[in-house]
């Protein structure tokens, strides 16, 4: 099997996808895996909802019964993605888990490289892309490890903080 790092799918039981990356983070904490399973993601874009004339944002699973993790693909890793609870198999034909090319992990929002951002919580920041698009904020909270900051907005008449990815955003 490959020794290098990919982007691999793994298909969950149905509303499991959260526990599943839970599992999976803690086992490659107990067993000392970082160095080989590298990030577990569960895709989720920011929808618009309107409830009771309320506007809110709330988070919809791009991909519902699907996790993707970023690992080395060797026999322990295999194994201890496989047997994680509510797991039931990676996405590929037959046992083989097929990688994503990178062209699929681009298509779906995941950027390859690791960016570093100039910011620390309190800098004015402009979003430059996305939904809040020319909107500014203040930084709340850089995330190096999921390449997003979490920044205040004044939405609605009031602050709401906003998570973005380092792209999406500019320094002011």
């Amino acid at each position: 099997m490959s020794e290098e790092i990919k982007w691999y799918v793994v298909h969950t039981y149905s509303g499991y996808e959260n526990k599943v990356k839970a599992n999976i983070e803690k086992i490659v904490k107990n067993r000392n895996m970082q160095d080989q399973i590298h990030e577990v993601v569960v895709p989720l874009q920011d929808i618009m909802e309107e409830k009771n004339g309320k506007r809110k944002i709330v988070q919809k699973k791009v991909f519902p019964g699907y996790v993707l993790i970023k690992m080395h693909m060797n026999d322990d890793t295999w194994y201890v993605v496989r047997n994680t609870r509510g797991v039931t198999g990676f996405v590929g034909p037959g046992s083989k888990p097929v990688p994503l090319s990178e062209e699929e992990v681009r298509a779906m929002g995941i950027d390859m490289t690791s960016m570093k951002i100039d910011l620390e919580a309190g800098d004015s920041v402009k979003v430059v892309r996305g939904p809040f698009k020319d909107s500014i904020g203040i930084v709340k909270e850089v995330q190096e490890s999921k390449q997003t900051v979490v920044v205040r907005l004044s939405m609605f008449g009031r602050e709401t903080p906003v998570e973005l990815d380092f792209d999406q955003i500019q320094k002011i």
